[in-house]
């Protein structure tokens, strides 16, 4: 039996579900397959820091599988085209593959899947992206969840999966050799900082977290200045861990040192998250377009198109905010506390569509996963499942007072108010001539006065959603 496996966004040989299964299944005898698709490279929320994560993951992984006595087979094009031609050309009796939930994804591989079986071939298809599979888990009612603490409590109660073994062996076969495209190739470019992706640079990053930072990541996770955070998602997004792996790992740091316990089950809860918004999507995958209260989806969005741009570029007067928008613009990540912060603020404080922010996310992420991206977005402003209530509203005042006590995260990504003390660097307005001018700071020149004002924009978004209601 021949198998071709189909790589997607699971680029690695160690615990591979679906790759595991071939190997068994075909005892060694399977081609490792990969397409790049025209109709994702031209997608409006792509972003090129994450092509460029891919295309690293994929020299990565192709030098790992001439180690196995094989070559990873590269080609361009539609799916649908390109894995049918490939199975033909290998004389293939099955192709394997694991699943995405994304619904442009699905629709995509169900498409590949109804291909394959007219020609003839097998199809299999297996879980392996997330910890807890969507219907694995369910309401009394047999419903899914659409609130997190049940699903988290129903996910607890199943035991962690194990990692699986890494693959060795794989098959040599006739598939032309391809060099892997750079970034300029396919038409992007990007200025922020390298994240280097592969298999070799995941482990790193995880050998670094439990060493160094999950012994503080309980207590200092939502302190974006501390970086107690494990910066893995980009890992986890594109497979090149798998979350079994990360877990597990986790696990054993905690049950070699008791001290770590609290914070490897916190950690474990926040990758809950990362499977909550995954099955929130793939049973409701009108979420994509539209809110899920879908009542919000009649909210007249009322704020001023010039202070997007004012939002996108870090210059909206709100150090904590600023902040986040550069970090982002500068490396293609930020963290999540702030990205609570900042989308709460161009939803809350400038009454912009949230939409306008998950697409700017997207075009700028490393770890751009649709399903958080939109999960995150939609509770930020309220108009999802398990959202924060849209008359709570986050002041990015009093959150960076809160999460950055010493303003060293905004001294980092906004130098022009790194001079003032960190009784002021959160509200550089409100503090006296004097103290301004020692910190060269001229508002409104050096750096920008509140594009806002933060309790009257509250009002104005109360009365909005409250009209929205009606």
């Amino acid at each position: 039996m021949r198998i071709l496996f189909w790589f997607r966004k699971d680029l690695r040989l160690h615990d591979n579900t679906a790759l595991g299964e071939a190997a068994r299944d075909a005892h060694g005898d399977v081609v490792p397959f990969y397409a790049s698709e025209p109709e994702i490279f031209s997608r409006p929320d792509i972003a090129a820091v994450r092509v460029r994560f891919t295309l690293e993951s994929l020299s990565d992984l192709a030098a790992a599988i001439e180690h196995c006595g094989s070559h990873l087979a590269l080609v361009h094009g539609s799916a649908t085209e390109t894995v049918v031609r490939a199975a033909r050309a290998v004389r293939a009796d099955a192709v394997y593959w694991n699943d995405e939930y994304e619904p442009q994804l699905v629709r995509r591989d169900d498409a590949v899947e109804r291909a394959l079986r007219g020609e003839g071939f097998s199809v299999r298809r297996f879980h392996d992206r997330l910890l807890v599979p969507p219907g694995t888990v369910a309401t009394k009612e047999g419903r899914p969840f659409v609130v997190y603490t049940a699903f988290r409590r129903a996910c607890e109660a199943l035991p962690l999966s194990q990692p699986l073994p890494c693959v060795r062996r794989l098959a040599p076969h006739d598939l032309p050799r391809q060099t892997i495209a750079s970034l300029d190739q396919f038409g992007f470019a990007t200025h922020q900082t390298s994240w280097p992706g592969g298999t070799k640079a995941a482990k790193k990053r995880l050998r670094e977290f439990l060493s160094r930072r999950l012994a503080r990541y309980a207590d200092q996770r939502d302190f974006p200045a501390h970086e107690a955070t494990a910066r893995l998602s980009a890992d986890l997004e594109f497979g090149t861990l798998s979350p079994r792996t990360v877990t597990t790992a986790a696990v054993a740091a905690a049950r070699e040192a008791p001290g770590l316990h609290k914070s490897a089950e916190r950690f474990i809860s926040q990758l809950r998250w990362r499977d909550f918004y995954s099955h929130l999507l793939y049973h409701h995958p009108r979420v994509e377009a539209g809110a899920f209260r879908a009542r919000y989806d009649g909210i007249r969005w009322r704020g001023d198109p010039e202070h997007f741009a004012a939002w996108q570029a870090g210059e909206t007067g709100y150090p904590f905010v600023d902040a986040g928008m550069r970090e982002l613009a500068a490396t293609g990540f930020m963290h999540n506390r702030v990205r609570m912060v900042v989308a709460s603020f161009l939803t809350k404080d400038l009454l912009l569509d949230w939409r306008l922010g998950e697409r700017h996310f997207m075009q700028q992420l490393v770890d751009g996963n649709l399903a958080n991206n939109n999960g995150g977005w939609q509770w930020a402003a309220s108009t999802g499942t398990d959202a924060q209530p849209y008359f709570r509203i986050f002041n990015p005042t009093l959150q960076g007072k809160r999460f950055d006590p010493e303003g060293a995260y905004v001294s980092r990504w906004v130098p022009e108010v790194s001079k003032l003390a960190a009784r002021w660097i959160h509200h550089p307005w409100e503090a006296p001539a004097q103290v301004l001018a020692d910190a060269g700071i001229v508002l409104g020149s050096t750096y920008p006065l509140p594009i806002v004002e933060h309790m009257e924009q509250r009002d104005r978004a109360v009365a909005m959603y409250r009209e929205a209601l009606v």
